[in-house]
This record gives C-alpha cells, sequence and structure tokens, in this order.
C-alpha cells in the first residue's frame, strides 16, 4: 500500500467507527428491529448529510474521490464529531479544515502564569489570535513594555506598535520593525478576514495612526519567524534579543514570544539589570 492507500484505509475506518458509535433515535430516526452493525447505517449518513447513497459508499470503500469542505462539515455534523475529531476528517480527506477560533476562550492557565513568571532571565509574553496580550512575564515589563500600565483594550501589540512613544522609542529602527509588525499581523489577519474582532482593531487603528492608514493596503505578508533585533532601553542602553515564538498545544493560535539576549553590546548583563 502507498501512502495515499494508506490515507483512504484510514479515512474509511475512521467514517465507520463514528458512525457506529451514533444511535438512530440520536439523530430523530426510528429504531429498526434488527441490525446487522451498530449504530447508523450508510443510508442514513448519507441521507442526513446530504449525499447521495453511492457516493457516501465510495468514500467508505476508499475511492479515489474529491471531498467538499462543505460536504465534510455535514458529515462532521451527522457524526457529532468534537472540535479534534472534525480536524482529524479533514485531514484524511486532504481539506484544510476552517478552524472556528472564535469560540475558544484565550486564556492563560496560572500553571502557565507560574512557568512565566519562574522564568526570570527571559522576558516573555503571550499573545492571542488577534495579538492581544494576554499574559507576560516581569521580565518582559522591564525589558519591553509595562502592560499593566495600560487598560485591557489596548494590550494588544499591533496596537501598542503604533500608538505607544515608549515602545516606538525602544525599537531601533522604528518605520521598518513596524512595517515587519503589520506583514506579520496581516498573515494571521488573513485567517479571520471579515471578523468582528479584527475589523475593530483596523478600524481603530485607522483612526489614530498616519502610518498605519499608509501602510496596511500594501498587502505585505511576512512568516512568523525567529529573529534578531535591536532595542534601545531608556535605562540601559542598546540591547540585542533574539525572539522565539511557541503555539500552544490545545489553541495554536495562542502563541508564547520569547526573547533571548544576545552576547552583542554586553546585552545579556544590561537585561538583566533593567529595572523591574
Amino acid at each position: 500500500m502507498n501512502q495515499d492507500d494508506i490515507r483512504r484505509q484510514e479515512l474509511s475506518n475512521f467514517l465507520r467507527t463514528r458512525r457506529a458509535r451514533i444511535s438512530p433515535a440520536a439523530v430523530g430516526l426510528p429504531a429498526a428491529q434488527r441490525r446487522r452493525t451498530p449504530g447508523l447505517r450508510r443510508e442514513e449518513v448519507a441521507h442526513l448529510a446530504g449525499v447521495s447513497v453511492t457516493w457516501y459508499t465510495w468514500l467508505e470503500q476508499k475511492r479515489s474521490i474529491s471531498v467538499s469542505g462543505g460536504t465534510l462539515d455535514n458529515l462532521a455534523r451527522v457524526l457529532r464529531l468534537d472540535p479534534i475529531e472534525r480536524v482529524q476528517l479533514f485531514h484524511l480527506a486532504l481539506r484544510q479544515p476552517v478552524v472556528d477560533s472564535t469560540s475558544q476562550r484565550e486564556t492563560v492557565s496560572p500553571r502557565f502564569q507560574r512557568m512565566l513568571d519562574h522564568n526570570a532571565a527571559m522576558p516573555a509574553f503571550v499573545m492571542g489570535r488577534r495579538w492581544d496580550i494576554l499574559a507576560w512575564n516581569q521580565a518582559a515589563r522591564a525589558f519591553l513594555f509595562d502592560f499593566e500600565q495600560v487598560p485591557a483594550d489596548q494590550r494588544n501589540m499591533v496596537w501598542l506598535c503604533f500608538t505607544s512613544s515608549a515602545l516606538r522609542s525602544l525599537m531601533v529602527d522604528w518605520p521598518t520593525r513596524a512595517r515587519d509588525v503589520l506583514a506579520r499581523f496581516r498573515a494571521d489577519y488573513g485567517r479571520h478576514a471579515g471578523d468582528s474582532y479584527f475589523v475593530e482593531l483596523i478600524e481603530r487603528l485607522n483612526s489614530v495612526s498616519p502610518e498605519f492608514v499608509q501602510w496596511w493596503p500594501r498587502h505585505d505578508i511576512l512568516p512568523m519567524t525567529e529573529g534578531c533585533s535591536q532595542y534601545r532601553h531608556p535605562q540601559v542602553g542598546r540591547i540585542f534579543a533574539e525572539r522565539m515564538m511557541f503555539s500552544l498545544a490545545d489553541n495554536p493560535e495562542v502563541r508564547v514570544v520569547v526573547f533571548l539576549p544576545a552576547a552583542e553590546a554586553n546585552s545579556i548583563s544590561r537585561l538583566r539589570s533593567a529595572p523591574g
């Protein structure tokens, strides 16, 4: 068996096991006296999902057929798949799932906050899907920005980059850095285009930042990558810091951003001496 044969076998097995656990009564169908297999029959799944019995049978028979995202969503609904199972269905069918991240609460657990707090040597903060700042440690307050000093609706990395004079003065070559921030944010925005949560942020930025008004229509896009940048700290001087990002396993759109002081310009000792 080649890779595609194995994938279709996995898809077939997945569908069969999931329909086997759904009782007819659970989906409003009368319970028959005799059933050779538990759960729903193929024709019942096809009817409830709005597809032909032949097509659904071919899918379980591992035929090489194309499946649309809408059909997969119908199957996920009929088979009562949870969010993880739905993603698995899409992946096995070679389709990219559209994740409804708006239903996921963006929170940081006390356990994770303790991990941030114990990591005193490296500034770190947690950023949500819209780049809202969800948590931070003391080192991030000392080096980057005191997030506690602004209202919660302003704790957003894009907003602060374009509206905070303190953060602007911290970044060496702010125009280039701000355009890079915008290009990386644009990639995340594209996954949520039309989401009112994002639209509201864009409207606010358009109303307060001439640079944002000029650069946002360019549609520049950059990937989320590691990098090293220079900062001009008001108390300890120039610092070189390497930036790293990690996604949370249970919500990949929530990222942890960590700054590691580089050896250049005595950055390690300067960062440690930054007042908290």
